[in-house]
């Protein structure tokens, strides 16, 4: 239109950096980080964030490098995710859970330059570091976040060229940084993996513009108003605690850290700090309502908790509900910034009975406000689904909120995003009133705790065994997990091995969250061309029920 002008007046890149800004300055004096005994205000933690940045420059780090992170919910955790992009640099965030091997491959895929490792994670990450040597690959330079008084752990000379602990790298680093504002907003802010297979880790390429996007977004699903009080129960390093990292900033709030997750800490913080939101998967929602009564205590005002990655048992929300908690049920992928959807809910579902109250509230929901479109299509014509409950059909995603793409990968980008919507992978129906619920996963992945888990690498180490013929990895139902995985397993003949044994065989090649725990040795069923019929699998999985009913059990 004639007139109109696009120019630093009307137009700035959007990027969460200005969260953070704008928090030190209304917020300034207010709490914006807490830990135990320390607390930081908004005007603290700024001032950290740009010592961090500042130290990362004299570390050589510029616009596009990669800066690994290997820690808990603590304070450190939180400002890398300001301090590093403030130098125009990606953050990548690694599971915590993760063991030696696949750390490696992550290090080595992201060519981080620099990796931030808690001192309590040091052991596996030195095995990390080891194993990138043997490979010829340079390691990057090791900081180690140490909240204990003294000297940092000695590393050995392996481990990286210089040796750097994370108070004094921000004690010694001048506060004075001119922030590298990001040149387009579609420029990435951070690297996050899924979890994907060693051979081929996918890396999700955010951007500026979408991590402002989708943390407006989810604050806003989450009805927080200003100041809120969040209780970080939801890794950080899960697809940037699903933006909440930045999106308290923009509101102000406060971030209470803690490094373990049980029942009774939960309740303590809440009950000490007022806290008014948190998160989790429905691991967590267990883990509160079969608390011992001696560990619960009341809670000081409404807590609204968003829950995703499978949807919560119709018992656990009855409980939650009893408790006193709101729980709002969201959907989403490390592919769209974590939370992509949310089932909204309406008053006249209130007066609903209390099952027909949880069926409803178990559903995917409709799209977020950063998502432009959520759809039920057939994956070949592209056609929408009829709403009908009942017809299935791929869910599919399209807006604001969705990836880049996956890192070194532009063919799975290419095929993930084809006909113009990211393709999920799940299976799902749309309801008459449009809401979306999942019914199935068209890729064989389990999801235990929060956590995805590839069966097909399960399997790739059951094969190793030298008494296993053949094998199929499903899921089986877990009251506390949500799902663990199940191996059906034919042995060679002649052979004579217990369950016991193939467990420990996994868990000396595995993270422990991803052995098997069950086995289950018997013929597998297959379809005339000799592939394994899974969804029969699935089903005797299903039928056996969860082996744990009182609580949890170590993974």
């Amino acid at each position: 239109m004639e007139g109109a002008v696009r120019c630093s007046a009307n137009y700035v890149p959007l990027t969460p950096i200005s969260f953070l800004e704008r928090a030190a300055v209304v917020y300034g004096d207010r709490a914006s980080v807490v830990h135990g005994s320390t607390t930081y205000s908004w005007r603290e933690t700024r001032d950290r964030c740009l010592r961090l940045a500042s130290a990362l420059s004299r570390l050589g780090i510029s616009r596009g490098d990669v800066v690994a992170a290997l820690a808990p919910n603590i304070p450190a955790m939180y400002e890398l995710h300001f301090g590093v992009p403030m130098t125009g640099a990606i953050l990548c965030t690694l599971n915590t859970r993760h063991d030696s091997a696949m750390l490696s491959v992550l290090l080595k895929h992201s060519e981080a330059k620099v990796v931030f490792v808690d001192d309590q994670l040091l052991e596996v990450t030195q095995g990390a570091l080891k194993l990138l040597s043997q490979a010829k690959a340079k390691p990057p330079f090791l900081v180690i976040i140490s909240e204990s008084s003294g000297s940092p752990p000695a590393v050995p000379n392996f481990a990286a060229s210089v040796n750097e602990e994370y108070e004094t790298l921000l004690e010694t680093a001048p506060s004075q940084f001119e922030i590298k504002w990001p040149v387009d907003e579609c420029d990435p802010i951070s690297l996050n993996y899924t979890s994907g297979t060693t051979s081929r880790p996918k890396g999700v390429i955010y951007s500026h513009r979408g991590a402002y996007l989708n943390a407006i977004a989810t604050v806003l699903l989450n009805d927080m108003t200003t100041m809120p009080v969040y209780l970080w129960t939801v890794p950080m390093f899960h697809c940037n605690g699903w933006c909440l990292t930045w999106g308290i900033a923009a509101q102000g709030g406060t971030n209470i850290c803690i490094r373990n997750v049980s029942a009774e800490v939960i309740f303590e913080n809440i009950a000490l700090h007022k806290v008014t939101h948190m998160g989790g998967a429905p691991t967590v929602l267990n883990m509160i309502v079969n608390a011992p009564i001696a560990e619960q205590k009341p809670l000081p005002g409404r807590v609204t908790v968003m829950t995703g990655a499978a949807p919560p048992p119709p018992q656990v929300l009855y409980k939650m509900e009893d408790l006193g908690f709101h729980v709002i049920h969201s959907y989403g992928l490390t592919e769209t910034y974590g939370p992509g959807t949310v089932c909204t809910w309406k008053p006249e579902w209130d007066s609903l009975p209390a099952e027909e109250r949880a069926r409803l509230k178990s559903r995917q929901g409709l799209q977020h406000l950063a998502i432009e479109e959520l759809d039920v299509k057939d994956p070949v014509t592209l056609k929408s689904v009829p709403a009908d409950g009942k017809t299935m059909g791929e869910v599919m995603l399209r807006g604001n909120a969705v990836m880049n793409g996956y890192y070194k990968d532009l063919n799975a980008t290419n095929e993930a995003m084809s006909g113009g919507w990211f393709r999920s992978g799940d299976l799902g129906v749309r309801h008459a009133d449009g809401y979306v619920k999942l019914k199935d996963r068209s890729k064989d992945i389990i999801i235990s705790g929060g956590e995805n888990i590839s069966t097909i690498e399960v399997e790739s180490v059951l094969f190793g065994h030298p008494a296993v013929l053949e094998t199929a990895v499903v899921g089986r139902p877990d009251d506390y997990w949500g799902e663990t995985p199940c191996a059906f397993v034919k042995l060679k003949e002649g052979t004579h091995v217990g369950a016991e044994e193939i467990i420990r065989f996994c868990r000396a090649r595995l993270p422990h969250y991803m052995a098997p725990r069950t086995v289950v040795f018997e013929d597998l069923p297959k379809t005339s061309t000799g592939k394994t019929q899974k969804f029969v699998l699935r089903e005797k999985a299903k039928a056996m029920g969860s082996p744990f009913k009182k609580g949890p059990s170590k993974l």
